[in-house]
């Protein structure tokens, strides 16, 4: 699945899924924007993909503000001349697993504007710029907390549904206009965020691998085949998509 020529941004993409995604898309000869808000992580990611032969740069980016979005996008398009796949993968969770009622309104606030608030903007920017150039490609990262209830977790489940619902959205909106949007629903995957839940209970790996059928937690590089797939031409007459990748999790 050759991605030659293609300029392609990944928000989040300094560790985790991203940083899995970056390097798949660039080993296939895409040239990779590694954006992250921690830009330090973002060059060792870029830095690892030209070691290996491959093309990337890395920018810093705040999801969550618009004029960053803004910039990091008309940047892209003003070095490269285009954006042929934007990857919205950048997000986090609550500082805390707490029932609704007791559930922090700073805990929602920061998580929603990530999540929910930042795939938005990304969309919105990349979207008219996708418009100009006459096609495009849009992967949102959701979860599987985005397609099945998740409790202790409201802000991570709401933005996470916002994202599945906005992917749907916009791909009717836009199906005609030679642009695709889709979304990944990963389950519990290796990552910053499943060390931190990991880390909540002395029982909670033991716990969450009883309702994963596999029997195992997913791998990053599990996720960016998928995202690898919806990136290239293999997935052109699929839009509005969910791509769950849950170890059979959902099936329960």
């Amino acid at each position: 699945m050759q991605l030659e020529d293609k300029i392609v941004i990944i928000t989040g993409a300094g560790s985790g899924i991203g940083a899995a995604s970056a390097a798949l898309l660039a080993k296939h000869k895409a040239l990779v924007i590694v954006s992250d808000l921690n830009v330090e992580r973002a060059r060792q990611v870029a830095d690892k993909i030209k070691s290996a032969g491959g093309n990337a740069i890395a920018i810093q980016v705040d999801v969550s503000k618009y004029t960053e979005v803004e910039s990091l996008i008309s940047k892209t398009v003003k070095d490269h001349g285009k954006l042929d796949i934007m990857i919205n993968n950048a997000g986090i969770g609550g500082e805390n697993q707490k029932k609704t009622a007791e559930h922090t309104l700073e805990d929602w606030d920061n998580v929603i504007a990530v999540n929910q608030t930042g795939v938005f903007y990304c969309m919105k920017v990349a979207l008219g710029q996708m418009m100009k150039q006459g096609y495009g490609n849009i992967i949102n990262i959701a979860s599987l907390a985005g397609l099945k209830p998740s409790g202790y977790n409201l802000s991570y489940s709401a933005s996470k549904f916002a994202v599945v619902g906005m992917t749907k959205s916009a791909a009717l909106e836009y199906g005609r206009k030679n642009i695709r949007i889709n979304a990944v629903c990963p389950g519990y995957t290796h990552s910053a965020l499943l060390d931190k839940l990991l880390a909540s209970r002395s029982d909670m790996e033991d716990t969450l691998k009883q309702l994963i059928p596999m029997g195992r937690f997913g791998k990053a590089d599990e996720i960016a085949e998928a995202v690898l797939w919806l990136a290239s031409d293999k997935s052109k007459y699929v839009t509005g998509q969910t791509i769950t990748l849950d170890g059979g999790t959902s099936l329960l």
